[in-house]
């Protein structure tokens, strides 16, 4: 969902703020050689936003693209400004309308985001540079979605605003040793889930850790729904392709879904009032078998959790809660824009790719051959499997402004049991209507 659906890992790994400095101009370069992309106008100075913490996987293929790009400009001074997720998110808009702004920026993606700001003209479009560096090829398929928006700032289609280059998704972490201890395998279909939890309910044990009170109920609730739904679905979910009928097979199936594992006890009984850090740190305790939830939580576990533990897609899913990352965009004031999309398109390179698949960083143009980590191999060749299969749907907030909020008390008050099925359905609808006829028609 909002990280609160993927962007709490980085709201989090970000520690190291400063405040918002500013950018400096300078002479301008020689006309480029052949190949070059920097312009004879273009200013020796290239200032770079981020909120990625030095030691995370993205700060080091970051840093490693900032030695790349000193290497081919040794004349241009790089000047990388670190923020917080909170200071850009704040504050981007009215950064943005003056003229102390960063040449690149890494931004979060979606309609009230980045759309914003492209809808705005706040951001450059880079359809041009996508055809030139060929992201087109690289980046396809739903990869793409969060990349482009329309004149409204919708995205899925219209021009290109930004680039993404590492993913994040949501799927399923277990501890292998409770596992083992009940001779459990890893389940490849829904079917088969169901039948690893009455094998722990029937021992006693609480199968899945989530929680209510934040997104990871949400994201549980959006996985069955996508059991039974395609692209199609998503499309119209997300993209407003064509009418939604909350009433329908796909939205009816899932709810329905949760609302049985929820009365047969495969969850707390107490998860509406669960946050998500009660989700986390209960399971890496040890108390629950498992724990549906994103890849940003790999980097936690792998330093705190004690148990066994691995991670697998959701059963039998080919569609899955997930994204591309955060997106590089240019600002429209930028000083040197021509040398901030070669700084991007260098970000998309082999070798800073690849520092993203060593460090567990879910590339998306990565080899996961140069992975040694093991845990870090599952948690990338899960994710290479999704991309296959273009089998990022999203978070299930994103379609309209303040849904996260939405799908969290009508899920809370379903597993309350203060309303049943068709009441939630009716519930999320009205909601979704409401928001998505202010977007297209406000």
């Amino acid at each position: 969902m909002k990280r609160r659906t993927g962007l709490v890992l980085v709201a989090a790994a970000a520690s190291l703020t400063l405040t918002l400095a500013a950018c400096s101009g300078g002479s301008p370069t020689t006309a480029p050689t052949a190949g070059g992309s920097a312009s004879a106008t273009e200013p020796k100075t290239l200032t770079i936003w981020d909120y990625e913490s030095g030691d995370s996987a993205m700060g080091q293929a970051w840093a490693k693209a900032v030695e790349i790009f000193k290497t081919k400009h040794p004349d241009v001074t790089v000047k990388e400004e670190a923020q917080t997720f909170e200071q850009i998110q704040k504050n981007a808009k009215i950064v943005l309308t003056g003229d102390t702004v960063p040449d690149v920026m890494e931004y979060n993606k979606g309609n009230a985001t980045a759309g914003q700001l492209a809808a705005q003209g706040l951001i450059s479009p880079l359809t041009d540079a996508a055809k030139k560096y060929g992201w087109e090829s690289k980046l396809a398929g739903s990869l793409a979605t969060t990349a482009k928006y329309n004149e409204k700032g919708l995205m899925g289609s219209g021009e290109w605003y930004g680039v993404p280059n590492y993913g994040e998704f949501v799927g399923v972490y277990y501890n292998k040793d409770l596992f083992k201890k009940y001779n459990l395998q890893v389940p490849t279909t829904l079917a088969e889930f169901e039948t690893v939890m009455d094998t722990f309910k029937g021992k006693g044990v609480t199968p899945l850790a989530t929680a209510g009170a934040e997104y990871p109920l949400g994201q549980l609730w959006y996985e069955l729904v996508l059991a039974n739904a395609d692209r199609s679905f998503v499309d119209s979910y997300q993209l407003f392709a064509s009418d939604v009928d909350f009433h329908g097979s796909q939205l009816t199936a899932g709810t329905t879904a949760l609302d049985s594992w929820i009365k047969k006890g495969y969850i707390d009984k107490k998860v509406a009032a669960l946050k998500a850090e009660d989700m986390g740190v209960s399971f890496i305790k040890g108390k629950y078998p498992m724990m549906v939830s994103g890849s940003w939580w790999f980097g936690r576990l792998a330093t705190e959790m004690k148990a066994d533990w691995g991670m697998f897609t959701f059963p039998g899913n080919k569609l899955h809660p997930g994204s591309s990352g955060n997106i590089w965009v240019v600002p429209t004031k930028a000083k040197s824009p021509e040398l901030a999309k070669e700084f991007i398109d260098i970000t998309l390179s082999a070798d800073v790719q690849n520092v993203l698949a060593e460090k567990g960083g879910l590339p998306v143009a990565g080899d996961t051959s140069v992975i040694t980590d093991e845990k870090v191999k599952e948690l990338t060749t899960n994710f290479k499997s999704v991309l296959d299969q273009d089998g990022l749907a999203f978070y299930p907030d994103w379609p309209v402004p303040g849904y996260y909020d939405v799908i969290v008390a009508q899920l809370q008050a379903l597993a309350n049991g203060n309303k049943d099925v068709p009441a939630t359905l009716d519930g999320l609808g009205k909601a979704y209507a409401s928001g998505k006829d202010d977007l297209l028609n406000g």
